[in-house]
């Protein structure tokens, strides 16, 4: 399957998993089928809505919509987001099965003891018929094994999600240790069995972690603080069901010794858990990928959660009103889902455009390809920014300069900046052109001082840029273009230029280090093979 298939059918799928497991998951809490089908839905729609972004900012604020359904937006999160899900569903199924709850015995075994008196049993009887204690301890033996095959599933797919996760394990843990529900001690052996089986597969984790290449953290914006993070749309939502929590307790709406209520109450300490660990480890990572791609889908799961636990009286009453409730507010869900898509999308509209009319041009550069001893060497210059970004998910030629492209391990923050520079000189842009860009366009800024000057959604260090920063890279940039050479035009090699044909591009300066061919047009762009001039 190609790329951009690839990139379609993941989401697609990986939404309908994670929202049976959603589904799954409340219905064996709330023991309502149409309360599940609602209040997966309202997990899943109102993401963006439950990260304070989407379309919420430009309809009730003077904001900006996007984006839309965010944990689905690519490929990543979005096949780690239906594991997570799995991850909750089947550790409550550990917890709530009925061997998981003891008689009457705090101190009934874990399934690790009760496999050795079930093959004892088995052994004794002598008959293939497991016992139900045999039964008992296969079934959480069994969730115990894909809770863990989960974890390591997210520990190698996407970083905000598996420490999310590790997150929600850790407070669930306490969350039993404090309030201690029947049968805790069983729980909690069966939970530390799990926890020390995740914990195995973050080994091969942390080694490769340390093999990191040293611009990492940089590029990644790693900041070191320990400044709390209270206010974001996630955390005001988990205060919001620890409230009502609190309340259904002292009108006895709601047991504290409860399974169910213990765990929505560890869903809704997670927004405030990762929102604030750089308090005990001193390091805050880009929270913003917490609040838009799973703190805020576990705040919402915590308050669907909160919600049907509170009336799960209510949903079980004979009569049509809780059906006709529920279907009501899967209607709203999937309105509202339609309302994100239609302010959100307009954002990328021109862009996605754009991004399908350049498709045909990566599509031949990969037949080029075809000819070439070795095509990740070989380098494009494309004039067009989307397309330098777009054309090396369907092409494996590399692109001179794009703006994604410093998140690959092997660039330096030097190199990055220079291929920048080349891309400029070849546009033709000059120092002026450059200090506009720099005071009105973010890609520029980004370019050369990284995404953490850029805005303060990726950074809490994020800091404004001063004339004189803007004035001294200008400075650089002209005696980068006054001094260019057949050495920098070398490094590196271009092998093929693509040009909008509508868009009057000046080549001039590319005319000087390359030959180009009488070009190949594929649509509105023209590729040109290039070979370097005689010096």
């Amino acid at each position: 399957i190609g790329t951009p298939w690839a990139m379609t059918l993941s989401g697609a799928i990986a939404g309908f998993l994670a929202a049976l497991a959603a589904f799954w998951l409340i219905a064996r809490i709330t023991g309502s089928n149409w309360y599940a089908m609602a209040g997966s839905l309202v997990v899943f729609a109102g993401g963006a809505l439950a990260a304070g972004e989407g379309a919420m900012p430009e309809i009730f604020f003077d904001g900006f919509s996007y984006p839309y359904f965010p944990g689905f937006r690519r490929y990543i999160p979005a096949m780690a987001m239906a594991a997570v899900f799995g991850l909750f569903a089947i550790v409550w199924k550990l917890l709530s099965e009925p061997g998981a709850v003891a008689t009457g015995d705090s101190d009934s075994p874990s399934w690790l003891e009760g496999m050795a008196e079930g093959r004892t049993a088995g052994a004794e009887e002598k008959s293939p018929v497991p016992t139900a204690r045999g039964s008992d301890w296969y079934s959480q033996l069994s969730a115990v094994l894909a809770a863990i095959l989960l974890f390591a599933y997210t520990v190698f797919s996407y970083f905000y999600i598996w420490t999310t996760a590790a997150a929600w394990l850790g407070c669930l843990f306490l969350v039993w240790l404090v309030f201690r529900p029947e049968g805790f001690r069983r729980d909690l052996k069966n939970l530390v069995i799990l926890g020390a089986g995740c914990a195995a597969a973050l080994i091969p984790y942390a080694w490769l972690l340390s093999k990191r290449s040293e611009t990492m953290d940089d590029v990644q914006l790693l900041v070191y603080s320990r400044m709390p993070d209270l206010f974001r749309m996630p955390e005001l939502i988990s205060c919001v069901c620890l409230l009502l929590m609190a309340i259904g307790v002292v009108r006895k709406a709601m047991i504290t010794a409860d399974r169910a209520t213990l765990f929505a109450v560890s869903l809704a300490l997670v927004p405030l858990v990762i929102f604030n660990q750089q308090i005990i480890t001193g390091r805050s990572l880009q929270p913003i990928h917490y609040q838009v791609f799973i703190g805020n889908y576990v705040a919402g799961l915590a308050l669907v959660v909160t919600a049907g636990v509170l009336l799960r009286k209510r949903l079980d009453a004979a009569g049509a009103w809780p059906k006709v409730a529920c279907s009501s507010l899967a209607v709203v869900a999937i309105l509202w889902g339609f309302v994100e898509c239609h302010y959100t999308v307009r954002v990328l509209d021109e862009a996605n455009v754009e991004r399908d009319l350049a498709l045909p041009v990566a599509n031949r550069l990969e037949e080029l390809s075809r000819d070439d001893l070795d095509p990740h060497r070989s380098t494009v210059l494309a004039y067009d920014m989307i397309q330098a970004d777009d054309l090396p998910s369907v092409a494996p030629q590399n692109v001179l300069w794009s703006r994604h492209q410093h998140v690959f391990a092997g660039m330096s923050g030097q190199e990055n900046k220079d291929r920048y520079f080349q891309f400029l000189y070849y546009l033709n842009v000059d120092e002026d052109g450059l200090d506009y860009l720099l005071k009105n366009d973010f890609v520029a800024k980004i370019a050369l001082f990284g995404w953490g000057r850029h805005t303060d959604r990726l950074s809490s260090e994020a800091k404004p840029l001063t004339y004189g920063e803007i004035a001294t890279e200008v400075r650089k940039y002209a005696d980068y273009r006054a001094g260019f050479n057949a050495a920098n035009a070398a490094n590196p090699m271009l092998s093929y230029a693509v040009v909008n044909n509508e868009a009057r591009t000046d080549l001039s300066n590319l005319d000087k280090w390359y030959e180009r061919d009488a070009g190949e047009v594929v649509g509105k762009y023209t590729i040109y093979r290039l070979k370097r001039r005689p010096e």
